[in-house]
């Protein structure tokens, strides 16, 4: 990294091994700080190097449900702003060992998978993140009432919402994937790849892609249905992510009762 910021000419960037919980200490105070790990909490020494009246962006909470907060110190204090949810690499170390709430790779489940609760002020879908091109509707028709629909009108451009899980290979061999759906006038986008979906994507534990599965993909117009798969769990998994969305294809499709589930030890 140093030689990086070297080569490009940055004099004021500065570089430094060490544990980012405990801050850089000599140098502060800071007037902006900026997180790109998740903590259960924001770290006491980063509140105290923050200088009165600076910015703290960071995302706070469990290791798969993050919101990511903007933070201003005044008069000693912070105030929080809860920005969207989101979903960044975690602590590593003591930090991350030391967490209250910890995930339970055996046992995958979805948070908000039926959409029953409202979107916050910013309009974004609680537990799901990086949402793009979608709107939380209510319909008595629909399964459980609620559910996300997303629409577009232009070929390639992408629309999703996705959400992380935990789940171990060698633990969980077969998991279920299982969600209803509606469509209405659904064509591909640029190609054939771009059409609605319910994908699950399978990473090992240094975050590489192992495999991509799939509920669908779905075209043309069709009444709320139910669409369900077994899936086998690539023994290297360590964790995994849900996607829903058009992905690039034009119409209007809509998802509710998105469900994971193990079926296989």
């Amino acid at each position: 990294a140093a030689k990086v910021l070297s080569d490009i000419g940055y004099k004021n960037v500065y570089t430094k091994i060490g544990d980012g919980f405990f801050g850089w200490q000599e140098h502060a105070p800071f007037d902006r700080i900026i997180v790109t790990c998740s903590p259960e909490n924001v770290p006491q020494p980063l509140i105290d190097q923050l200088a009165e009246k600076g910015l703290m962006i960071i995302p706070v909470g469990e290791r798969y449900q993050q919101m990511l907060y903007l933070l201003r110190k005044k008069n000693g204090k912070l105030e929080r702003e809860a920005l969207r949810p989101t979903l960044f690499v975690p602590m590593t170390g003591q930090a991350e060992d030391d967490r209250k709430i910890k995930s339970d790779p055996s046992n995958p489940s979805l948070v908000n998978g039926d959409f029953q609760q409202r979107p916050l002020a910013s309009g974004d879908i609680p537990g799901w993140y990086y949402q793009r091109g979608l709107n939380w509707k209510s319909d008595s028709v629909a399964p459980s009432e609620n559910f996300v629909e997303f629409e577009n009108d232009t070929p390639g451009r992408p629309t999703q919402l996705l959400q992380g899980v935990p789940l171990d290979g060698r633990i969980v061999k077969r998991i279920n994937l299982s969600a209803q759906v509606q469509t209405k006038s659904v064509r591909q986008g640029l190609d054939r790849n771009e059409l609605p979906a319910v994908a699950i994507r399978f990473y090992d534990q240094s975050r590489n892609l192992l495999a991509t599965q799939f509920l669908g993909p779905f075209q043309g117009t069709a009444k709320w249905r139910e669409e369900s798969r077994n899936f086998r769990v690539p023994q290297e998994t360590r964790e995994a992510i849900v996607a829903v969305g058009l992905f690039g294809a034009t119409g209007v499709a809509a998802f509710d009762k998105i469900v994971v589930r193990p079926v296989g030890r």
